[in-house]
């Protein structure tokens, strides 16, 4: 088996969660190869000294792998796309952060969710990600959202941003900006503003303005397969792009378009962890102190 593991700095209190994981893996022979700034926190903060096979720096040079784990929170987990992009390696996200909606498998169920892992006891879900294109040359390299897509003002001053919908004009959006979400992304930042919860396994998007100066302004579920259009009208040179977190400046000339990837993320789920326990668990989901 052939495992790649990505991580960032964690709290002395998941060092020995950490351990168990590695001790599992070389149990069963595991060829493992890390993320190198994680493998240097390893070394000189963490005291661990896991056995491994190599250590990698970014996509180009990850290699094979049957398994990604991504250690950390949330926003770690979103970083690991950067990492797979367009390649079928499954994620499996081990939580050392706080909410833990990505990153599946807690603290609690480390070792009984390895084990599931390991003898193949586990579901593969298919995440849908959003791709950007931009009418110029400064958007992202790499142009792929797992989380959601925000167009947004670089400055105090409101901007106007003009929505097309498959090319149909939908409405100009006097606001902080907008946020186009994924069932994934539903939980995130679209959740802040009031965009609703969509279950992950949905073919949908959700379009969320950001403090609109418009009271009949709502957040709007679109079709997964529409292709939205913005173009941003604002006192400034520039406004905002970003992808999940990685943000860029676009020339207020330019427009952006968003749609679904072909591709989409391979995430590993347990079966007691499904995304119903999630909400009850993590946002407290139909939590009564009447009952």
């Amino acid at each position: 088996m052939q495992v790649a593991i990505f991580g960032r700095n964690f709290h002395p209190a998941y060092r020995e969660n950490v351990a168990t994981l590695f001790s599992k893996l070389q149990s069963m022979d595991a060829e493992v190869t890390l993320y190198k700034p994680f493998y240097e926190f390893l070394q000189t903060t963490a005291g661990l000294r896991p056995r491994v096979k190599g250590v990698f720096t970014s996509h180009q040079d990850l290699g094979d792998a049957d398994f990604l784990f991504s250690i950390g929170g949330d926003g770690t987990f979103l970083e690991t796309l950067s990492i797979v992009r367009k390649r079928d390696i499954p994620v499996v996200g081990l939580n050392t952060g706080r909410l833990g909606f990505l990153s599946y498998i807690s603290q609690d169920s480390l070792e009984e969710s390895l084990d599931s892992i390991f003898s193949g006891q586990f579901d593969l879900e298919e995440r849908m990600l959003l791709e950007v294109e931009t009418s110029g040359d400064k958007g992202p390299e790499f142009n792929m959202a797992l989380n959601e897509v925000r167009i947004y003002k670089d400055s105090a001053s409101l901007v106007t941003m003009h929505v097309h919908v498959d090319d149909d004009f939908l409405s100009s959006y006097w606001a902080d900006g907008l946020i186009l979400s994924t069932p994934t992304g539903s939980t995130a930042y679209n959740l802040s503003v009031g965009g609703p919860i969509v279950v992950p396994e949905s073919d949908t998007m959700v379009l969320s303005p950001i403090a609109p100066h418009n009271l009949t302004v709502r957040p709007l579920v679109l079709p997964g397969k529409a292709k939205i259009e913005f173009s941003v009208d604002t006192r400034e040179p520039v406004y905002q792009l970003a992808v999940d977190s990685r943000s860029w400046d676009i020339p207020v000339a330019e427009k952006v378009t968003v749609q679904r990837s072909d591709h989409t993320l391979k995430m590993v789920r347990i079966e007691n962890n499904s995304f119903y326990s999630t909400l009850r668990n993590k946002l407290m989901w139909g939590i009564d102190k009447r009952n």
